[in-house]
Order: structure tokens, then sequence, then C-alpha cells
């Protein structure tokens, strides 16, 4: 097998996940690091093994040998290095989510086509075992016409970084929607096999991170930092054939218990993710199918499935305009919520 040079764009938290990821995958090895902290470059060019430690993209995308790049980076330049990225010929895999807006989004599809290159995003969710068997399940056709669909990501006191970029709007362009949403609305979608949403109505709400309560422990927090973004978030979306899906996020909230879910309706039969079970009638009588499912790395998987679209030109997941359907609707929400109103998406 070939092995890629792979270059690590943003060396926090979420990118050195991926080193490890990325050292476990045959194939695929670290050549080059980038931060504006040299000290966090240093780490994970130590951690990656021989890597060279770069504080600026611009100048690590011209390091001569890499095929490809990873960007792990504050959402507010997801789009800049991965156009960097991909003017320079390399393919691109950009974490969730896609970009910090809709309009940054469709810059990253315009620089891939004018490249030629490849453009994944980093919604690691999908490669679940358990998403993968129910996948497959849908496909077979066996939910018939999908309707409906529930997710949600909440946590009870979670909030990333407190005063740090991520509570930081002009940075992170919203919280727990952007953050968490992002993951269960992408699998939703993905599950229920529909990226054609016309219109959305949202909600947000900051109770506790303005407060300074709340705090997680992932993240790097910035004492007396900035928070101005919501804490809590719900959404209704209308899709063009008629389905709707309901959304809800917290970093914070009083619910008890956090929890990531996904469900959907079909005519034919419905589904949850966890455990995975199919809801359906047979002979007459009602019908609960739990299903096995392997345990994946999802990280792991993500890389593979990445190496192997480069190498063997496989149809990357997902495809980017599946990031930009899913990008419209993130923005939809928080403009939904500041008129007060449904909002159209376009």
């Amino acid at each position: 097998m070939d092995t890629l040079n792979v270059g690590l764009i943003g060396c926090g938290a979420i990118g050195n996940a991926h080193v490890g990821a990325i050292n476990s995958i045959d194939g695929l090895q670290i050549t080059a690091v980038s931060d504006v902290d040299r000290s966090k470059a240093d780490a994970a060019a130590h951690s990656a093994g021989k890597a060279k430690a770069y504080e600026s993209f611009e100048e690590m995308v011209n390091h001569k040998r890499l095929d490809a790049a990873y960007v792990c980076t504050p959402n507010d330049l997801h789009s800049p290095a991965a156009v960097a990225a991909m003017n320079a010929g390399l393919h691109v895999m950009c974490e969730k989510p896609m970009a910090y807006n809709a309009e940054a989004a469709q810059k990253m599809l315009d620089a891939r086509d004018g490249a030629g290159v490849l453009l994944q995003i980093g919604v690691c969710q999908r490669f679940r075992g358990d998403a993968q068997v129910i996948k497959q399940h849908v496909d077979e056709g066996a939910f018939g016409d999908i309707y409906f669909g529930k997710c949600g990501y909440l946590r009870r006191s979670g909030i990333p970084g407190m005063g740090g970029w991520f509570t930081t709007k002009s940075r992170s362009a919203g919280g727990p929607t952007v953050d968490l949403g992002v993951h269960a609305l992408d699998l939703t979608m993905y599950l229920m096999g529909n990226f054609e949403p016309v219109s959305v109505a949202g909600c947000t709400f900051a109770k506790f991170g303005t407060r300074g309560l709340g705090a997680g422990d992932w993240g790097t927090a910035v004492e007396d930092g900035p928070f101005d973004v919501e804490d809590l978030a719900a959404a209704l979306i209308r899709f063009k054939n008629g389905a709707s899906v309901f959304l809800e996020v917290s970093w914070a909230a009083h619910v008890g218990q956090g929890s990531f879910y996904s469900m959907f309706l079909g005519d034919k039969a419905g589904a949850i993710l966890d455990p995975p079970t199919i809801f359906t009638d047979e002979l007459g009588r009602q019908v609960d199918k739990q299903l096995s499912a392997p345990s994946v790395d999802a990280y792991k998987a993500e890389g593979e499935h990445f190496r192997d679209c480069i190498i063997n030109g496989t149809p990357p997941m997902p495809a980017a305009e599946e990031g930009l359907a899913v990008q419209k609707v993130l923005d939809g929400i928080q403009a939904s919520a500041a008129a007060g109103t449904e909002v159209a998406i376009a």
C-alpha cells in the first residue's frame, strides 16, 4: 500500500486525537504539523514521530512531501486552512463543523473543484458500528418512506474551554449547536438519506455559561474570557420531501443525565441508534429487532476511509455537498433564534 504524507493543521485536543488515530492506520503518516502555539506544534510533532513543526499553516501546506491535510483548528479557520491546503494540491479532511458559515463552506467546495482534490468532512459518528448496521437496512428499503426524525446531544455540565474560542462567537459561530448538534443532525440526516432542508425554526438559550457555570473538562479555559454563545438550543427542520427532524442540544442544562441519540420513523419501520433497534410489524404483530453491531474506533475508521478515498477513488463520506447542507441548517438555527421566526434555507 502507498503511504500518504499528512500535515496536521491545529494541534489542540481534537488534533491530538487524530494523531493517535493516524498513527494506527496503515498507509497514513504525519510528516508535518502546524499551530500558532509553537509548544503545541512541537508536542504534536513529537507524538507523531519525526514530523516537522510549523507555526503557520500557510507555510506548512507547501511542505514538499505532503499529500493531504487534516484541518483541526477553531471553526473560524476551517475554511481558510482547508482552502489554502487544497490550493496547494492537498486532499483535505476537515473537522466538523464544515466552516464558520455556509458562505465559507461554499469557498471550500469551490477550492476543491478548482484543484481537483478530495474534501471530506469530519463527522465521525457516521462510522459507528451501530450507525453502519442501521444504514444497511435503510439502503435495503426496510423503513419505507422515512418522514420524521428526532436527535440530540445533551450534556448536563460540559461547556468546553470556558472563556476560550469555543465560547467566543466570532471564533466558533455558536455553542452546542455547532459543536454537538452538527454530529446528531448529520448522522440523522445521513440515516434518513435526506440532505434537502428547506426551512428551520430554532430557539437558543444561555442560562449557565453567562454565570460561569457548567464548565466541562474539554478544551482550554481562559479566565474572564467571553461567553457570548448559547448553551442550549432546539430546532425543527423541514425538508423538501415533507419530512421533518427535531434537534435538541445542550452544553449545560438540568437534564439529569447526558445523552447522544438518534431515531427516525418510516411507514414500514422505525429505528433507534443505541442500542440499534428496528421497530416494525410482522404477521400482524409488533416486533422489536435489536441488531448486532461491531465495536468501531470511529476516528480510525474515518481516517481509513479518507485514505481509501485518496488511493482507490472511493467516494468520500460525507460528500462535501452534504456538509454544506448541514452547515446551512446550523446557520438557519442561529438566524431563526435571532429573528424569533422560522427561516427559509436556500
